[in-house]
């Protein structure tokens, strides 16, 4: 079909058509998984992509996965060139194969038409256990991947349909829940479902008709993307950030450097300058890292842009191997996917003299729990990462608030919060606080979203928790005038009185029944001064019980004659 006969309606229906089937990839496996960090938290993507590995369309559930599953397509192509049949089903994680974090499980599905392939069908997981040393995959005391997971590289499952007992024996064999078999499953189903609504799609239309409309859906999609970066003032720009602590040298930092480079429609992010590699768990992958870059530059352009490979054509990444955000074989790598809050402020902190309506003050960093035991009421083994506590508030932006308990960047809200009830029947323990917190956020002509305080009592003996991430030493940041948000905590209370504050990478064993989990995660940053906030949203947010009577009077120069949670004006 030459480029004559292209139909721009047909561009479009052929674009919403594969995001409905993604999305409807997505249902599917929010209701057929069993883990909560996938059937409530949401913590997975799914995906179409053409017979190369390109990305036709996404849906991320999770922002950080963004760009995690297209590599991962592309690698599987040329590990298995012609030996890709109708019926197979290959399973990956391997972060030294191009995927993004050990528990980080993909499937793929190639999707045939007649003898032709076509395209793919594709979903990542976060599962609740990948092998390892530690249950549920976050390792802190790890310098090399055997440490922290079973590595699978690219593996068929399924060969011309008939199941491989061998491999999949040989994989779950390694893996502790029997829930991440069911997971698995799910993830199938959901790409078998993608794999027929694009065969009916492409059947429909004719296989040159499909192919003709995808080249011009990338090509618009893509002059979309470079229209936005034009809108950026050519030159270079510089951000830093710092990772603190990497789990094995207190007191330790890592900066995050980046150059970005913007030339008429291209924008090029290099990162060379960043810190080498460290001897824990704190290191990233290239994957990881461009999934980062991806979301956050993202969130500075228009919304409308599709997701699909002309969306990425404009953008150039330059992440060596070596550094700390793409660490060489075998480093640990388990942390990569957190390093996305950093990697974020620099490039906000780069870009915001050049586009600064579009930039946002710090977000608040993620700061998180991971509980595993038995559970007392069933004997089961459980593993539950407490998505309530780590979630704070997102950066204020030019004429807009930040969002109240968002949740870290590399989610943007993503990560949807556990339901209490859920919570409390498939753990031991009880939520005893969830709330927002008073005073957590940046002020600022636009304040920074609230952050939150968690309590939580312990049900179980011989608990462990595994805590990982950062915002415990600096909070978020404000800009232009705008304050900064507070600090993240995680402290246990235990029955006798004892009182623990474990370090932001850390393993905390035998945790007995009756502790008392108390967490806070702090708020976004403000945007521009405070005392330039609209007085009424002042007011109101005192009403409400998120600004204090002194915050009111103090940062925001509120003079008139305020009480506590009464206001006369």
């Amino acid at each position: 079909m030459s480029g004559k006969n292209i139909d721009k309606i047909l561009v479009t229906i052929f674009q919403r058509s594969f995001r409905s089937i993604t999305d409807e990839m997505s249902i599917s496996l929010t209701k057929t998984t069993r883990s909560p960090i996938l059937c409530e938290a949401k913590d997975f993507v799914t995906g179409l992509y053409d017979s190369k590995g390109q990305m036709l369309e996404q849906t991320e559930n999770l922002p950080i996965l963004s760009f995690s599953l297209g590599p991962v397509c592309k690698e599987i192509i040329k590990t298995f060139g012609s030996e890709i049949y109708p019926g197979d089903v290959i399973i990956h994680n391997d972060v030294f194969s191009l995927g993004n974090q050990n528990n980080d499980v993909a499937i793929f599905k190639p999707i045939f038409l007649g003898d032709a392939l076509i395209g793919w069908s594709a979903a990542k997981g976060h599962q609740a256990d990948i092998g390892g040393a530690v249950q549920g995959g976050y390792n802190p005391n790890a310098t090399e991947v055997w440490q922290e997971a079973l590595r699978i590289p690219a593996v068929k499952l399924y060969e011309r349909g008939k199941l491989r007992k061998d491999v999949w024996n040989l994989i779950f064999a390694n893996i502790r829940l029997r829930i991440v078999d069911e997971d698995i499953k799910a993830q199938i189903g959901a790409c078998t479902l993608g794999e027929r609504r694009f065969q009916v799609l492409v059947e429909k239309y004719g296989i040159d008709c499909y192919e003709a409309h995808k080249v011009e859906l990338f090509a618009s999609t893509e002059k979309m993307m470079r229209n936005e970066i034009k809108g950026i003032p050519n030159g270079t720009y510089y951000g830093n950030s710092m990772v603190y602590y990497d789990g094995k040298h207190p007191g330790s930092k890592f900066p995050i450097r980046v150059k970005i480079t913007v030339k008429d429609k291209d924008v090029e992010f290099d990162f060379s300058r960043s810190s080498k590699q460290t001897n824990g768990f704190v290191n990233g992958t290239y994957t990881s890292t461009c999934s980062a870059i991806t979301l956050t530059f993202l969130q500075m352009v228009d919304h409308r842009i599709p997701h699909n490979e002309g969306m990425l054509k404009p953008l150039k990444y330059i992440v060596p191997e070596g550094t700390i955000l793409n660490a060489s074989y075998p480093k640990a790598t388990t942390f990569g996917n957190h390093l996305c809050p950093q990697i974020a402020d620099s490039i906000f902190k780069a870009l915001a003299k050049a586009i600064p309506d579009r930039v946002c003050a710090g977000w608040n960093h993620l700061l998180c729990s991971l509980f595993t035991g038995i559970h007392p009421r069933t004997g089961r083994k459980y593993v539950d990462i407490c998505f309530l506590g780590m979630k704070g508030g997102s950066g204020a932006i030019k004429g807009n608030d930040g969002y109240d308990h968002i949740g870290m960047i590399d989610a943007s809200g993503g990560v949807l919060d556990q339901d209490y009830e859920m919570y409390e029947q498939q753990t031991p323990h009880l939520i005893l606080k969830h709330e927002y917190l008073c005073d957590s956020a940046g002020a600022g002509k636009w304040r920074g979203g609230l952050g939150t305080e968690t309590l939580i009592r312990m049900g179980a003996d011989n608990t462990k928790m595994v805590v990982f991430g950062d915002g415990d030493v600096v909070p978020s940041y404000g800009i232009n005038g705008g304050k900064n948000g507070i600090l993240n905590f995680i402290r246990l209370k235990y029955p006798g009185g004892k009182k623990l504050t474990p370090m932001s990478k850390d393993i905390v064993d035998d945790i007995p029944a009756g502790t008392i989990y108390h967490q806070v995660a702090g708020g976004g940053g403000g945007y521009g001064k405070p005392k330039e906030r609209d007085r009424k949203n002042v007011m109101e947010d005192v009403k409400n019980g998120f600004v204090s009577v002194k915050k009111a009077k103090v940062e925001y120069k509120i003079i008139e004659k305020l009480n506590n949670r009464t206001l006369e004006y």
